[in-house]
């Protein structure tokens, strides 16, 4: 059983709440050269279509920033500008109209450039994200705490945080990133206590598909788990449509939405009757932008098979290379094998006009 969730202030980033005991949200940022504006709109397309809530854009110099206005215009979620050393750069964001600010204590420099930023976000009613990161702590902490340590991240948090509320300035959420996983639990653990600002989770520089999923899982899930967390990102050295589907499965498999379809499919093993590691990543990949809550069964043989597929909506069970077709429970009809996406395609359909999807 989860903890009950704590709750937070709530901030808009655009028309998206965090915090307050709002719905998790799922965050990702483009990959491309934000000056790019066709390179990145195109993402931020496919990143909205993939359940993509918020997308942050890195804005590393003028020519970036020139582009956000664009950018912008032509997103369907909010952007938030990811903004280090130039303060300039913030304060040009904002008036070409980010939805949100991304600054980081150990870069953005003197509290008087800090300021300028905060008056700017004030004028347009914009949030700031005040993110530090193992990898750009202030040198005083660093010696202070002879390291990049949880404690560091909090207090770097912490500095930045009573410095915007000394100008007035409340629209604020937190992230803590490192790069591992016991560090970043126990510093949101910390703060956590500390304040009542929504906080952005995520593991930072993750790493690969495979070793970033299970850092990011664990990080994340189990601080969400905890009742710990408003919005989240999964940090991935691959594509950032994996980062959002990984985040969605995250926040699926701990019944914090019950967006898009679990997907039940076994390992395999001797007894299999059918090429089921091949079924289930094409049921996988046809269902990838179906947001209604589904359950479907991938299963190899008569052991599991059946209980497994009318325990789902719908389900399957390879047969002597053809495939046993399961609805609610019940078996309908064998399928050959270039059957079955069309025909679960079909009836997931009908079931989505009986569910509503969620974040």
């Amino acid at each position: 059983m989860s903890a009950k969730r704590k709750t937070t202030k709530t901030i808009y980033v655009g028309n998206v709440p965090i915090g307050g005991g709002n719905p998790i949200v799922v965050q990702s940022m483009t990959k491309t050269f934000t000056q790019d504006y066709r390179a990145t709109a195109r993402q931020i397309t496919a990143l909205s279509n993939a359940g993509c809530q918020i997308v942050r854009c890195a804005v590393p110099n003028q020519t970036a920033a020139e582009s956000l206005k664009k950018i912008i215009k032509s997103s369907p979620i909010p952007v938030i500008a990811d903004i280090h050393f130039d303060y300039k750069l913030a304060i040009e964001s904002v008036k070409l109209g980010v939805h949100g600010i991304r600054i980081n204590p150990g870069t953005i420099g003197a509290s008087w450039k800090v300021k300028e930023v905060v008056s700017a976000c004030k004028d347009k009613n914009v949030p700031i994200r005040v993110g530090a990161n193992t990898g750009s702590l202030p040198k005083r902490l660093l010696r202070k705490y002879r390291g990049a340590t949880a404690d560091a991240l909090v207090e770097a948090a912490l500095d930045e945080v009573r410095y915007l509320e000394e100008l007035g300035f409340d629209k604020i959420k937190i992230s803590l990133k490192a790069p591992d996983v016991d560090r970043t639990i126990v510093a949101y653990r910390k703060i956590s206590k500390l304040v009542d600002y929504p906080l952005h989770l995520g593991v930072t520089e993750a790493g690969p598909l495979v070793i970033g999923t299970v850092k990011s899982t664990l990080g994340i899930g189990i601080l969400l788990k905890e009742g710990i967390g408003d919005t989240i990102r999964v940090s991935l050295t691959d594509s950032p449509i994996r980062e959002v589907q990984v985040a969605w499965a995250i926040l699926k498999s701990l019944g914090l939405s019950n967006r898009g379809i679990e997907l039940i499919s076994c390992p395999t093993c001797g007894r299999v009757e059918g090429d089921v590691v091949g079924m289930a990543q094409r049921v996988e990949k046809k269902f990838a932008g179906f947001f209604y809550p589904l359950k479907i069964a991938v299963m190899g043989c008569y052991v599991n098979g059946p209980g497994e597929a009318k325990d789902a909506d719908l389900g399957v069970v390879a047969k002597s290379g053809n495939w046993i077709l399961f609805i609610n429970g019940k078996l309908k009809e064998r399928l050959k094998s270039n059957e079955v996406l069309d025909r679960l395609y079909k009836e997931a359909l009908k079931f989505a006009s009986t569910k509503e999807a969620i974040g």
